[in-house]
């Protein structure tokens, strides 16, 4: 039910401090000085995910894509759905990290209960492998892979597709935010690695 394909980058900016207080650091020490993260933008009808492999001077896009749903399914089995497709990516990509977009509350409620309930589902699922979390705003991704935090979704495709250099953007746009909430989450885990290196 997932897609995948692959692909690369050069670094980017990011804000101090963005992500949830606290986050659970990645496990271990990444694989030969590089760090993959799996970006996830939750959903119910449609989940996107990417996995980011990063050296600290560009990035790889090791695989992307999307899990869907459809609406004529009970909602616990859409969830169900959810997480033993994600559960599948996962066991298959071995992240490092993984950053998860926060709820953003200028959705109707309807949608909001909808995404918080795909959210629920995947901290389940990360909390279950024991990889580390990070929640990152949607402000803040914008802000780390745009240059700028009000940036549009087109915005935001056109500089996931430059930064990992894709032959084309990624469809359906929950991909491309998934694999630019992964590029965010490899920029606040380096930022988290200097202010604690440097105190």
């Amino acid at each position: 039910m997932h897609g995948r394909r692959t692909e690369r980058d050069p670094p980017f900016r990011k804000e101090a401090g963005a992500g949830s207080s606290r986050p659970k650091p990645p496990r271990g020490p990444p694989r030969r000085n590089r760090m993959r993260v799996l970006g996830i933008d939750p959903g119910t009808a449609t989940l996107g995910w990417g996995v980011v492999e990063h050296d600290g001077r560009s990035g790889t896009a090791v695989a992307y894509g999307a899990i869907r749903t459809p609406s004529t399914m009970a909602m616990a089995e859409r969830l169900k759905t959810l997480y033993h497709e994600l559960t599948a990516v996962i066991a298959e990509y071995r992240p490092d990290g993984v950053a998860v977009e926060e709820l953003f509350f200028g959705h109707n409620v309807r949608t909001a209960l909808s995404v918080g309930q795909a959210r629920g589902v995947c901290l389940l699922a990360v909390a279950e492998a024991a990889i580390g979390l990070t929640e990152l705003k949607p402000a803040q991704v914008k802000l780390a892979v745009a240059g700028y935090g009000g940036a549009g979704k087109a915005q935001v495709e056109r500089m996931v597709v430059r930064l990992l250099q894709l032959k084309e953007p990624p469809r359906p746009d929950d991909v491309a935010d998934a694999l630019a909430i992964a590029l965010t989450g490899f920029e606040y885990w380096r930022w988290q690695a200097v202010v604690g290196g440097s105190s």
